[in-house]
């Protein structure tokens, strides 16, 4: 078994401060180099919610991903155009409106991503499901709109404190969403590790707005990234990677993944940011 795996296998059982016997000094410090990076380090258990120590209960967002037929996207865009019209007409009582709305142009194709804040939190949601299900004019535009997609998926989220709040960026950008299935009980570990990690992001201003999921396919997180175009993704990530600290970031953080994807998106032509 090489040095690798070794310390893959044996880290989760090593305990704190523990260090592997080696009889070259050399290998020894290679694999202390190593498991300084791959053994995550541990949260005390707390009688606080994990959810309440990284975000604002009181606003809510839901992420709407809807799988368009291919032959449909057209009348689905206008469709749903004329649905958050509908919804901004009822904002104060809602406390609902539209964060941004995307479709793929990289990744799952035919789909669109529709990102809505409640602020009032989930009580605003109940209310909203209300008003939905007994207007006639938004449950008309739900029944078509059923007509246009293959499937559908919702997930409500709290986003991370330490992150930008997805405030409308001027035209004309992409932007990429970054999303993870992490191992169950990690929550607080990539937290503590990205709210270090932005630091050396800061610079280019990519950072949009970060969330995990509350309900919907748990242990779920999203990172939206904000660029100019393709180029400008590849340079800003570059650059990144030249900063001192943010390797330790990533070292830290890729242990607690169980899943992983990316896909870039462009704004529809209602989205409020650009």
């Amino acid at each position: 078994m090489n040095s690798v795996n070794r310390i893959l296998s044996l880290g989760s059982s090593l305990p704190k401060n523990a260090r592997l016997i080696s009889t070259s000094g050399a290998k020894q410090n290679a694999e202390d180099s190593w498991l300084s990076k791959l053994l995550v380090r541990k949260i005390e258990p707390t009688k606080e919610s994990h959810s309440r120590m990284l975000s604002d209960k009181e606003i809510v967002y839901a992420l709407h991903t809807h799988n368009i037929r291919p032959d449909s996207v057209d009348k689905y865009l206008k469709n749903y155009k004329t649905s958050s019209e509908f919804v901004h007409s009822h904002k104060e009582e809602l406390g609902c409106e539209l964060v941004g709305s995307w479709t793929v142009s990289v990744g799952d194709m035919d789909q669109a991503l529709h990102l809505w804040r409640y602020t009032g939190g989930f009580e605003k949601i109940d209310k909203a499901k209300i008003l939905f299900k007994e207007s006639p004019e938004y449950s008309a535009l739900e029944k078509e709109r059923g007509g246009f997609v293959r499937s559908r998926h919702l997930q409500y989220l709290l986003a991370f404190s330490f992150w930008p709040s997805g405030e409308p960026r001027d035209p004309s950008n992409i932007y990429e969403i970054r999303s993870y299935s992490l191992k169950p009980g990690t929550m607080i570990e990539w937290g503590n590790n990205w709210a270090r990690g932005l630091t050396y992001r800061r610079a280019a201003n990519e950072a949009f707005a970060g969330y995990f999921s509350q309900i919907g396919r748990l242990y779920n997180v999203h990172h939206i990234w904000c660029y100019k175009d393709l180029q400008a993704r590849r340079e800003t990530r570059d650059r990144t990677w030249r900063n001192p600290g943010w390797d330790e970031c990533v070292a830290y953080t890729v242990p607690l993944i169980r899943e992983m994807h990316c896909r870039i998106l462009e704004p529809t032509e209602f989205s409020p940011t650009q």
